[in-house]
């Protein structure tokens, strides 16, 4: 935990408050562990659901309020965390991600002189010879960085072309705070491994590994340049994107020297009116380039929240648009496997396509569900929600009545639940990504409809997709021949089966609306013969001591037996 200073900066954390860093985010995590443990598994269990539903959406702010005391507390990687969570508004709710929302901005900055001591060390001079000036207060602070504008000497300002430029300097002893973070989070990472509700549809673990990855990537700022470069690269031949000159002779591994190219924050809404721009405009812009990096590129970036976003007007605009998307801070970008993009393509077709089926065998091919996994149900939810809520905005979603979405909830939870879902390693940035994406819209314009832009968008990979056609209709054609041959075989089988009297139908639904009913009149035979025994030791107990507390402890056993009758599925 860094120290906090009068003047509210922060200075260098020691080796006790590294050590108390790592106890404290291991308390936090096993206390609300226990807690969560405590009301949607044991409650439930012994009937007492409606506790545990009725505390859940204060239990739930009480949690984001904790948590981000914590992280703004602590800083390091538990910003990071916070960040992702608020994110997630796909499975977090929102008492959750709105109170986590605010923790972007809440950094303290470091006092300057050790800044400066950082970044001469690096540098190997001092910073007046090499900057013309540098200003002591800071443009911007981040959980692992802070960033202050300078001026290049004029002879490296006529070299490098630039004048005004941003100095992005590592905070002092981050280093040591991600290795403490990374290892409690491996830590608690383990603990969920154990917790077969989490681990049979993510390898926790493995999500550390990814993360950690990523954090370590963060804190190199050669690998930064690096990124901003291939980025640049890529959106070379695309006028709608800018990306900041990177001046290699005055960047290392902590210290980043980067052109300044600060303009209107893309959700600043008056500022962009105030320019002429309206920002419903820039919504679908901004929806377009995150799509090309994701389903074409395979090169995104992984945070692209608001203050990484620029919207820099043009002097001379080009294609009749008088603004350009700037992006900054390239630390986090993600890498997209050729075989992963083509599944995400898909995935996007079938989802513009309102192609229910379609998106479960996506879902399959990008790995999202194991290949063992029976999807009938799945297509079956997948075709229903399409067909009610398809090409629905989030602003419409919100006019819909709530009663339907319970009834298609309740229709189809248990499937979803049911089915085996795990989540590869490297969609953790992808839905970052997607997730920040459809937040930066929705700022822009509160009836933006990302199905607007969905559609032409896989219209036009659709097109793309077609010079596989041939290949794709000689598979099919194969594949139709297979069954054909083997229909007459598998025709005699079942009228030799029927003859004999050993033809059996499933209906998995039945069978598990039948095991789960037997379970649950076995559990409650176990909790009627617990209650009956509690009572009657608490009764006995007033005139017979000791065979009143036999009987209290022998209530124990049918408990338990309930509660592990539960457990079974």
């Amino acid at each position: 935990m860094a120290l906090a200073r009068r003047d509210g900066t922060e200075t260098v954390p020691g080796a006790g408050n590294i050590r108390a860093r790592y106890r404290r985010i291991l308390r936090f995590a096993a206390w609300n562990l226990a807690v969560t443990w405590w009301y949607e598994l044991l409650l439930p269990r012994v009937g007492l659901s409606r506790i545990a539903e009725r505390s859940r959406a204060e239990r739930m702010r009480r949690f984001a309020r904790r948590f981000h005391v914590l992280a703004v507390d602590l800083g390091g990687l538990m910003i990071k965390v916070g960040q992702f969570m608020s994110s997630r508004l796909d499975v977090l709710p929102p008492e959750i991600t709105a109170e986590l929302e605010g923790l972007q901005d809440e950094v303290p900055p470091v006092a300057f002189p050790l800044i400066r001591a950082l970044a001469e060390a690096e540098l190997g001079a001092p910073l007046e010879a090499v900057f013309a000036s540098v200003d002591s207060t800071p443009v911007a602070a981040a959980s692992l960085g802070q960033v202050h504008r300078a001026q290049l000497l004029p002879g490296n300002a006529a070299d490098a072309g630039l004048g005004t430029v941003v100095l992005k300097v590592q905070r002092p002893g981050i280093e040591s705070i991600v290795d403490v973070d990374l290892a409690a989070l491996r830590k608690v990472a383990g603990w969920l491994s154990h917790v077969r509700l989490v681990s049979s549809r993510v390898d926790a673990p493995a999500l550390v590994e990814e993360f950690a990855k990523t954090s370590l990537e963060e804190i190199d700022y050669l690998n930064e340049a690096a990124n901003a470069e291939r980025f640049a690269e890529e959106f070379a031949s695309d006028v709608k994107v800018a990306v900041p000159g990177v001046v290699w002779e005055r960047t290392t591994r902590r210290v980043l020297t980067l052109e300044d190219v600060t303009a209107i924050k893309v959700t600043d809404s008056e500022a962009l009116r105030a320019a002429g721009i309206d920002p419903k405009e820039v919504a679908p812009v901004f929806a377009s380039v995150m799509f090309d990096q994701l389903f074409t590129n395979g090169f995104f970036h992984a945070d692209p929240h608001p203050g990484n976003i620029f919207v820099t007007p043009v002097a001379s605009p080009s294609a009749g648009r008088p603004w350009k998307l700037t992006f900054i801070d390239f630390g986090m970008m993600g890498h997209v496997s050729d075989t992963t993009r083509s599944g995400l393509r898909k995935l996007l077709i079938a989802a513009a396509a309102r192609d229910g089926a379609g998106l479960v065998e996506a879902m399959g091919e990008v790995g999202v569900l194991v290949p063992s996994a029976d999807t009938h149900e799945l297509e079956r939810a997948m075709t229903q929600l399409f067909a009610r809520f398809g090409g629905m905005g989030f602003a419409q979603l919100r006019d819909v009545d709530q009663k339907e979405f319970r009834d298609f909830a309740g229709e189809f939870g248990e499937v979803v639940r049911a089915l085996p879902f795990q989540l590869p390693e490297n969609f953790l940035l992808i839905i970052r990504a997607m997730s920040l994406t459809s937040g930066v819209c929705s700022a822009l314009d509160a009836e933006f409809n990302l199905w607007d832009s969905i559609e032409p968008y896989a219209a036009q990979l659709l097109r793309d997709e077609r010079g596989n056609l041939v290949q794709d209709v000689g598979r099919q054609a194969l594949e139709i021949a297979g069954i054909a041959v083997r229909l007459p075989k598998r025709l005699d089988t079942f009228l030799a089966h029927a003859e004999e009297g050993t033809l059996t139908v499933s209906n998995r639904r039945l069978e598990r609306q039948t095991a789960r009913l037997g379970r649950l009149t076995q559990r409650l035979t176990s909790f009627v013969v617990f209650g009956a025994l509690l009572v009657a030791g608490a009764v006995v107990r007033a005139g017979d001591l000791v065979f009143g507390n036999v009987l209290m402890i022998v209530s124990v056993l049918p408990l338990l037996h309930g509660l592990w009758v539960g457990r079974r599925r």
